[in-house]
């Protein structure tokens, strides 16, 4: 009878990557052009048994950068009102710190090399990261600078949903229709169904290296 392999490690089970949930808030969807005004990020752990788990969230408000572009019909669909006062927002460069420094962190903690960003429509959120970090003159972003893992992709395959609400409630986790479009809020459901359905292939199929 063929012998499982032992858990793997989170570095082991993403090729050296560590999964990171991001979601952004913003002021359109051009991201050379429209303000970034939010970033949550969830990083993930791994227990004894293999399962993926959410383990920190950071979040930051943004200020819009000079120039950039607000459309009122976005500001009202995420209810941002970017001059409010108790947004405590930080210039853009100051965002990325505190968001980057802590997935560093997780990243070294967990042996692996870098960050992958998961998001629900990655591309976008990873549009907007990319964009900041040209933008800012970053130095170096932790997160691969276009790979990313969709849970728009996944939800489809396990749930047949491709909206992260219907695609959260088929997961059954319990979603909060009046807290939506958050950054946090959002990042952290996209954590807990990507989390979800990795631990439901882990039960169906047992990890097993590649060579």
């Amino acid at each position: 009878m063929e012998q499982l392999q032992d858990n793997p490690t989170i570095a082991e089970r993403f090729r050296g990557f560590l999964p990171v949930v991001v979601d952004v808030e913003t002021g359109g969807f051009d991201a050379r052009t429209d303000a970034l005004l939010e970033i949550a990020a969830v990083t993930l752990r791994m227990s004894d048994d293999g399962r993926l788990h959410p383990a920190e969230t950071h979040a930051v408000h943004v200020e819009p950068f000079p120039g950039a572009n607000l459309d009122p019909k976005a500001l009202e669909f995420n209810g941002i009102d970017p001059d409010h006062p108790f947004r405590l927002a930080v210039p853009e460069k100051e965002a990325l710190q505190k968001i980057f420094t802590p997935v560093r962190k997780a990243i070294k903690a967990n042996g692996c090399k870098r960050a992958i960003l998961v998001g629900h429509n990655a591309p976008f959120d990873l549009g907007f990261l990319n964009a900041s970090v040209e933008r800012t003159g970053f130095k170096r972003s932790p997160f691969h600078p276009f790979s990313t893992l969709d849970t728009v992709s996944l939800a489809a395959l396990a749930y047949g949903q491709t909206v992260l609400a219907r695609a959260v409630q088929c997961a059954g986790i319990e979603w909060d229709s009046n807290a939506a479009h958050s950054a946090i809020y959002d990042t952290e459901r996209t954590a807990d169904l990507f989390c979800t359905i990795c631990n439901r292939w882990q039960e169906l199929s047992p990890y097993q290296p590649c060579d």
